[in-house]
C-alpha cells in the first residue's frame, strides 16, 4: 500500500493557510487528513494564565516537533494517532483527538516548512504569501472576535513577536517551497494546486494497482 502524499502549507500568521487547505480538500474527491500546528503548541500546565500569555508563540521552540514527527511517521504508516488540542482561549492543551490516515495529509501552521525533519517527510511544499496589511487585519480580527482577547493586547503581541518572528523564522521558510501561493485561496491557485494533487494521488494509484498485478515495468514518478 503506498503511503499517503504529504502536503506543508505555511505562510504568516492570517496568509489563508487554513482556507487554502480546506478550498483544496473539498475540491479532491479522496479522503484528506489535516493536521494543524497549531494544536503542537508544547504544554505549559504550570504556568499561570497570565503566565502563558508572554510566551512567544511565533518562534519555533513553541512548538512539539517530536510529538509531530512521531505522529507523521504513524500517520505515513496507516495509523490512527492521537493528536493534541490546543484551546487558544486558556493557550493550553485541553483535549486530544483521534485521527485516521487518508490518501493525503496536509500538515497546515505558520512554520510548516520550518523544522528539517518534517520537510523530509513532505511530498509537496507549499507557502502562501499575502501582503502584510492583510494579514495583521485577518490576525486582530481572529484573535479579538473568535478567542476574545483585547484589542491592546493582541497589537501589543503583534509588534513583539508575530512580526518580528514572521520576518526572522516564517519568511525565510518561502525558499523551501515548491509551490507559492500569491494571495491566499485565490480561485486560480486552488484550482491549479488541487489538479497537481489529484494528478499526484492517480500516480500512487497507478503504483498501486501495478504493485498488485505484478507489472512494474512502466515506471511512475511522484
Amino acid at each position: 500500500m503506498t503511503e499517503p502524499f504529504v502536503v506543508g502549507v505555511a505562510g504568516g500568521t492570517g496568509a489563508g493557510k487554513t482556507t487554502l487547505a480546506r478550498q483544496v480538500d473539498e475540491r479532491l474527491s479522496t479522503r484528506v487528513t489535516r493536521v494543524a500546528l497549531d494544536d503542537y503548541y508544547e504544554p505549559h500546565p504550570r504556568l499561570s494564565p497570565e503566565q502563558r500569555r508572554t510566551v512567544n508563540y511565533d518562534h519555533p521552540s513553541a512548538f512539539d516537533w517530536e510529538l509531530l514527527v512521531d505522529q507523521l511517521d504513524r500517520l505515513r504508516a496507516g495509523e490512527a494517532v492521537e493528536t493534541p488540542e490546543y484551546d487558544f482561549s486558556v493557550d493550553d492543551r485541553v483535549d486530544s483527538r483521534r485521527v485516521e490516515p487518508g490518501a493525503m495529509v496536509v500538515v497546515e501552521g505558520i512554520l510548516a516548512l520550518h523544522d528539517e525533519r518534517v520537510l523530509d517527510r513532505l511530498d509537496l511544499r507549499v507557502y502562501v504569501e499575502t501582503d502584510a496589511d492583510v494579514r495583521v487585519i485577518r490576525r486582530v480580527r481572529r484573535d479579538v472576535v473568535e478567542r476574545d482577547r483585547d484589542l491592546e493586547g493582541v497589537v501589543d503581541q503583534y509588534l513583539a513577536t508575530v512580526k518580528p518572528m514572521h520576518e526572522r523564522y516564517v519568511a525565510p521558510t518561502k525558499r523551501e517551497a515548491d509551490v507559492v501561493v500569491p494571495e491566499g485561496a485565490n480561485e486560480r491557485a486552488v484550482r491549479l494546486l488541487a489538479d497537481r494533487l489529484r494528478a499526484a494521488l492517480s500516480a500512487d494509484a497507478d503504483r498501486d494497482a501495478e504493485a498488485m498485478t505484478g507489472d512494474t515495468d512502466r515506471p511512475v514518478s511522484r
